[in-house]
């Protein structure tokens, strides 16, 4: 449970730390965060639904359009931020109400959205 959120935070800050783009992260972070919210679709008995191409493919622009050195490092940075802020976090307030069996913030299960999000962003840059 922890690795779904945890791992792809602490890799996002090791790759910032070491390869640098931190304003360009930061700024494809809040693209792809609300451009996620936008898209995400609470559905009942389950939880947040969001689909896995579109916040890749949107970090992946973003990145290409804000550092082109460290393309894949931005495109994973915020693909993977982007979608936990923008599906997850933004969302918790609504969480109650979907009746959901489990409320797990990061996804449920290893391929989710926020992992599947970061690997298509690097993919596609």
């Amino acid at each position: 449970m922890w690795g779904e959120q945890v791992i792809p935070t602490l890799l996002s800050l090791y790759l910032l730390y070491r390869i640098g783009g931190v304003v360009q992260s930061l700024i494809a972070i809040v693209v792809v965060s609300i451009g996620v919210h936008l898209i995400a679709r609470p559905v009942p008995g389950v939880g947040i639904a969001v689909s896995t191409n579109i916040p890749g493919a949107l970090a992946a622009v973003c990145a290409w359009i804000l550092d082109r050195r460290r393309t894949a490092v931005v495109a994973y940075v915020s693909g993977t931020m982007g979608c936990l802020l923008g599906a997850d976090i933004f969302n918790l307030g609504i969480v109650s109400e979907l009746h959901a069996p489990v409320a797990s913030i990061g996804g449920a299960g290893t391929f989710d959205g926020v992992f599947l999000s970061g690997i298509i962003a690097v993919l596609l840059a």
